[in-house]
C-alpha cells in the first residue's frame, strides 16, 4: 500500500527548504505543516530529523489531536500546537514555526512588533503580537496562538521566550508569513537602534493592507 497523501507530503518537504534558504532555522529546529483537505489530518515534519534528510517519505501524517496516523518517525514536538490551530481556525491550512533570530529576539523581550513600515502594513495589516509563554509538548502553545490572533489580521505571533508561529490559507502562505516576519523584525530592530519607532496611523495601515491584499500583483483590477 502506498503512502498517504504523497503530493501534500512532497509539498511540505519542499517548503522546508525555504526555512533554510531564508535563514529562519538551524539544525533540526522549526517545522512546516499543512492541513489535509477534507480530512481531520495534517502533514508535518518529523521530530529531530535534519533538513538535508527531509523527503516526502519522511513527512508524517497526524490527526487533529496530534496523534501519529502514518509515518516512520515521531511527529514534530509542536504537532499538538499545530493540530489545535487547525481545530479552532478552520480558515487556516498551513502553520509554520521557526526560531528565526530577530523575531525570536522580540519574543525574548516579550514585545509586540509595531506596524511601523509599509511592508508590514501590506503583509500583516497589524502589529505582530506577543503571545503567552507556554511549554512545548502539549496543545498549550496552540491555545496561545489562537487566543492571541483572534480578531487580528496578523498571520504571525511571537510566543513569549520561544519564537514566531505563522499561519496561512495554505502552507506556502504560512511560509511567506514566516519569511516576512523575520525581515520586518530585523528592519525594525535596526531602526530602533537609531531612535524610537513610530507606528503608522491606523487609517494608512488599513489602506495599505487593502491595496496589497486586493489590488497588488497580477489581479484583474477591472473586475473589482
Amino acid at each position: 500500500m502506498g503512502m498517504m497523501f504523497p503530493e501534500i507530503r512532497a509539498e511540505v518537504a519542499d517548503l522546508h527548504k525555504h526555512l533554510i534558504q531564508w535563514g529562519l532555522v538551524v539544525w533540526t529546529a522549526g517545522n512546516v505543516s499543512a492541513r489535509v483537505p477534507g480530512e481531520d489530518l495534517l502533514v508535518i515534519k518529523p521530530s529531530g530529523v535534519t533538513y538535508d534528510q527531509l523527503t516526502a517519505e519522511s513527512m508524517v501524517v497526524a490527526d487533529l489531536d496530534g496523534k501519529l496516523v502514518e509515518g516512520d518517525h515521531n511527529p514534530s514536538s509542536d504537532t499538538e500546537a499545530h493540530a489545535y490551530v487547525y481545530r479552532h481556525m478552520p480558515e487556516v491550512n498551513g502553520v509554520v514555526h521557526t526560531h528565526s533570530p530577530y523575531a525570536t529576539a522580540w519574543a525574548a523581550l516579550g514585545e509586540d512588533i509595531p506596524c511601523a513600515i509599509t511592508a508590514m502594513a501590506d503583509e500583516f495589516g497589524d502589529d505582530i503580537p506577543i503571545g503567552p509563554f507556554a511549554l512545548i509538548g502539549s496543545d498549550a502553545i496552540g491555545r496561545g496562538i489562537v487566543e492571541t490572533l483572534a480578531g487580528r489580521r496578523s498571520t504571525a505571533v511571537l510566543m513569549a521566550q520561544h519564537g514566531p508561529f505563522t499561519i496561512g490559507k495554505s502552507a506556502k502562505a504560512a511560509v511567506k508569513s514566516a519569511v516576512m516576519c523575520e525581515d520586518i523584525a530585523r528592519t525594525l530592530h535596526l531602526a530602533r537602534q537609531m531612535g524610537p519607532l513610530k507606528r503608522l496611523p491606523q487609517t494608512d495601515i488599513d489602506k495599505l493592507y487593502d491595496r496589497y491584499q486586493n489590488v497588488y500583483g497580477q489581479t484583474k483590477q477591472g473586475s473589482r
